[in-house]
Formats: structure tokens, C-alpha cells, sequence
């Protein structure tokens, strides 16, 4: 995965439809912007003496997964146990404003994301295209890997539709979740996570798959993915029963107050 793509110089200025089309080009450097380079490769090696200049770094992604899934367990335990404690707290706290203020929390924590949701669904999973494709086409090599907007794509749609909940390779996502680039990865609540990417929504089917259907932006990308030179996976299926679990992440809020 790589930050977005832009379209070719040959094409219309681009629609925001078409902004997965778009890429960006290096701009034409003088013969100084080469020297500096060169001299930086020399004080790079002068300075490594032959040596790694970033010991220890991650090479394996699969690795790298599995080390950053394992930490964020244990951030989350220790997420859940201070929750607990602050919930003990609150419920400890007496006074009729206080209870009025626990019993809104309790009406608004559903449509905030805080409890799990189940029911009918859509699933949609994205991929990159396969390696054959990757190491034989001359499409723009950008168009053959799932970017982070195409995956923000199927959310915005899915929640266009109506769902209830939606999720990406399990995790809920609420409106204050960025989906982001990590390499050739999507991080999400620090998590980084490889394709395939499983985008699924609670609600509606019709509703949901009707506007995914409309979408301007995934029609582009279903059209590249039945192309056989850029074949970007695209799987769309419906289900009997899906399930969202409650958002289990931080709740990082900010509100703006009126000058005075």
C-alpha cells in the first residue's frame, strides 16, 4: 500500500471520482540536487562503516504484525481494567445530576459505536491484484494495490446505506477512526494489518449494496479490477448474520466552544 494515486498527464483534469487514477510524477531535479545526493550516499557509508544505520528494523511484515498485535493486547487489558475502575467510580458518585448524565451516556453509547451490533449484512474485500499480473503488466504499478481511500471508499457507502455498524477486519470503526497507510499495510487504532481487507456493515442489504452500487469512486475501482492487466480484487457478498463488536479503542474527543 502507498499513498494515493493520481491520473495520467494525458488524461482530463481528474474528477474526485477519478482520484484513485491519479499519481504523483518527480519533478525534473537539477545536477546539484544529484550532487548532494551523492555526497549524502558518502557520508551515509562513512558514517555506517559498513553497518546497518537502523539495526533491528522490520523487514518482515508478518513479523512486524504479530509484535504490534501482541503489544496492543496488552494496551487494551490495561484499557479495559482502567474503564472497569472508572466505571466503579462514576457509579460510586451519587447526586441527581450525576445519575441524569449516566442515564444520557447509557441512551447515546449504541449510536456511538460502544455496543456490539448484529443482523444481516454486506461484506466487501479488497486485495491487491495477484502477483503474475503485478510482475508481468505495464499498468501504473499504484493501480495493482489497495490504498487506504479505497477501503475509506466502501465505508463511506456502506454508512450512505444506512448500516448500523461497520467494521474493518474486525475492528469497529466510529467517526473518529482513521484509516491509514503503513507501508504496504492499513493501520487502524495503531494496528497495522496486510490485505486481503474485509470491509463488512450491519443493516439494511438493499439499502447498503445500492449505494455501493452508485458509488462514482468504487465503480472506477470495479472496472480496474475486471481489467486482466490491473485485476485489483473485489469481492462483494451478502450475509445472514454479521457481527460488529463494540468500539473497544480510545476515545479521543475534542469540542470547539463558542467566543465570548
Amino acid at each position: 500500500m502507498s499513498p494515493g494515486s493520481h491520473a495520467r498527464a494525458d488524461q482530463p483534469e481528474p474528477t474526485p471520482a477519478e482520484h484513485r487514477r491519479r499519481w504523483n510524477r518527480w519533478r525534473i531535479g537539477t545536477p546539484a540536487v544529484f550532487l548532494v545526493a551523492g555526497g549524502l550516499f558518502v557520508v551515509s557509508a562513512t558514517s555506517s562503516d559498513g553497518t546497518d544505520l537502523r539495526p533491528g528494523r522490520y523487514t518482515d511484515l508478518a513479523a512486524l504484525v504479530q509484535t504490534e498485535s501482541e503489544q496492543y493486547d496488552g494496551l487494551e487489558g490495561q484499557l479495559q481494567d482502567l474503564n472497569a475502575e472508572v466505571a466503579d467510580l462514576a457509579s460510586s458518585v451519587k447526586g441527581t445530576n450525576v445519575k441524569r448524565f449516566q442515564r444520557e451516556v447509557e441512551t447515546k453509547k449504541d449510536a456511538a459505536g460502544l455496543t456490539p451490533r448484529s443482523g444481516a449484512g454486506v461484506t466487501v474485500t479488497l486485495s491487491d491484484a495477484p502477483e503474475d499480473v503485478i510482475n508481468s503488466t505495464s499498468q501504473n504499478l499504484n493501480l495493482l494495490v489497495v490504498h487506504q481511500q479505497d477501503i475509506q471508499a466502501v465505508v463511506n457507502a456502506m454508512w450512505k446505506g444506512g448500516a448500523d455498524a461497520v467494521t474493518v477486519q474486525g475492528q469497529r470503526i466510529i467517526t473518529t477512526t482513521g484509516i491509514k497507510c503503513e507501508g504496504n499495510s492499513v493501520q487502524l487504532q495503531g494496528i497495522p494489518y496486510p490485505q486481503p481487507y474485509v470491509i463488512q456493515g450491519v443493516g439494511d442489504q438493499a439499502a447498503i449494496l445500492d449505494a455501493i452500487e452508485n458509488d462514482d469512486y468504487l465503480e472506477i475501482y470495479r472496472e480496474q479490477a475486471d481489467q486482466a492487466d490491473i485485476s485489483v480484487g473485489w469481492q462483494l457478498d451478502t450475509d445472514d448474520q454479521v457481527t460488529a463488536p463494540a468500539y473497544d479503542g480510545l476515545l479521543d474527543i475534542t469540542y470547539a466552544e463558542p467566543i465570548r
